[in-house]
């Protein structure tokens, strides 16, 4: 009897539009800005990182165009770190209560908030 496995949301800091830098794998050293934020799956897509080549055959219906595309692939959430913007370097991220009572991430390198 096989159990099912019960999907769960990963706790991901990282957001949208976050710059990151690929910290292993084929694409390490290169930075990007979140494009998508998988939760489900673990997973971000970061622009200009990750390039597979997909093949679609053409349908006129659709207006698609056959031949072989590349674009960006999820990348795992644990292969990529966040940039801060103050000195540019790669940087863990943290939680911090501001006075007027809202929860902002902050990079730990530096202690500057990433959040507007």
């Amino acid at each position: 009897m096989a159990r099912r496995q019960q999907k769960t949301r990963m706790k991901i800091r990282l957001r949208k539009g976050d710059m990151v830098e690929v910290i292993s794998g084929k694409d390490q050293g290169k930075r990007g800005k979140i494009l998508v934020v998988l939760r489900e799956k673990g997973r971000v897509i970061v622009q200009g990182v990750g390039f597979v080549k997909r093949h679609t055959r053409p349908n006129p219906q659709r207006n698609i165009k056959g031949g072989i595309a590349e674009r960006e692939a999820p990348i795992h959430v644990s292969n990529v770190m966040a940039v801060s913007p103050e000195d540019d370097r790669r940087t863990r991220l943290g939680a911090k209560l501001l006075e007027d009572g809202r929860k902002v991430r902050i990079a730990r390198r530096g202690g500057e908030v990433l959040d507007k």
